[in-house]
């Protein structure tokens, strides 16, 4: 899939393409649906498939850290959108001057005129433009006149529920993994790079993976049990908090991950961390003794949950 981040430079195939436009915050099943749906029609009118996306969301461009948290980051998005067969991920830098744009101009200016769609599929709530007065009916209104076609979904229902990225984020919150699992159609990851840490965990026994979290605002907060997927493809058990460490006085949200039966140096390396059941939330304890008890709990916690003798 190749990534444009400048479509103002880019060279769009002038016989035209078939897109679909969002968020696309977390890839779930209602996402998933729309892509598929633009590969197939891809194949039949031999155009070249595009998926239009924002960077950063207009709601965390307006609102910053009120923003909702964020369910995946950009490397994880399209790495999850990649592996549906699109031709193109069109990644739009949303700033004053896309913010303040007319639907209208949006319409001409982007859609038609820069990446020359022909065919548009957009979600069931899809707004844009400026105070986001675009919507399917101007999108409708518009297709004669500029020679493209316009289609949009059915809410996907999973449950008796619409599936959207607002519940999912609920659902994380409260450490229903499961049910986040049913709209996602995989369980809940998030991904890093690992750094170097204070190295606390090592004198208690309790050596972890640094994970720097690169998001305003986290969906989950807490300790969990984890699998851990390394570069090579190989994987592990373990345990992982995810917050601002208050008993060692944090300040920025981080992901620390005690693998289970490991010990090699991973500074660098890219991590996948599967989040399978959370154990507890995140709490301050009055000295560094009883976060260690209580890391040995967690542990165990976790290695029963993976049956893994102790």
């Amino acid at each position: 899939m190749q990534l444009i981040r400048t479509i103002h430079n880019h060279k769009s195939d002038s016989s035209g393409a078939v897109a679909t436009i969002g968020n696309f915050d977390g890839v779930h099943l209602g996402h998933q649906v729309v892509i598929n749906k633009i590969t197939q029609q891809s194949k039949e009118l031999n155009l070249p498939s595009m998926v239009i996306a924002f960077e950063p969301s207009a709601k965390e461009f307006f609102f910053g850290q009120d923003a909702p948290a964020r369910l995946t980051n950009f490397r994880e998005k399209f790495s999850l959108i990649d592996k549906f067969g699109i031709d193109q991920f069109i990644c739009l830098n949303f700033n004053r001057e896309l913010s303040n744009m007319p639907a209208e101009t949006f319409i001409k200016k982007i859609l038609v005129d820069t990446l020359h769609i022909k065919h548009l599929t957009v979600g069931d709530n899809f707004r844009f433009g400026k105070d986001r007065k675009g919507d399917f009916e101007l999108l409708q209104n518009f297709a004669g006149k500029l020679d493209y076609q316009v289609e949009d979904t059915d809410s996907f229902v999973n449950d008796g529920k619409r599936v959207s990225s607002t519940l999912i984020r609920k659902f994380l919150k409260t450490g229903e993994l499961d049910k986040a699992k049913s709209m996602l159609g995989r369980e809940y990851f998030m991904s890093g790079r690992v750094i170097h840490g204070d190295k606390k965990g090592r004198t208690i026994g309790f050596p972890t993976a640094n994970i720097p979290v690169k998001r305003r605002i986290c969906a989950v907060n807490g300790v969990f049990a984890v699998n851990v997927s390394m570069n090579d493809g190989s994987e592990y058990q373990g345990v992982a908090n995810i917050g601002h460490r208050p008993t060692v006085a944090g300040t920025r949200t981080q992901l620390e991950v005690h693998i289970f039966n490991f010990s090699k140096e991973i500074y660098g390396n890219l991590l996948k961390i599967t989040f399978c059941k959370k154990l507890r939330d995140e709490k301050k304890f009055d000295s560094f003794e009883e976060l260690k008890k209580q890391i040995e709990q967690d542990s165990k916690s976790a290695q029963d949950f993976f049956s893994i003798a102790a």
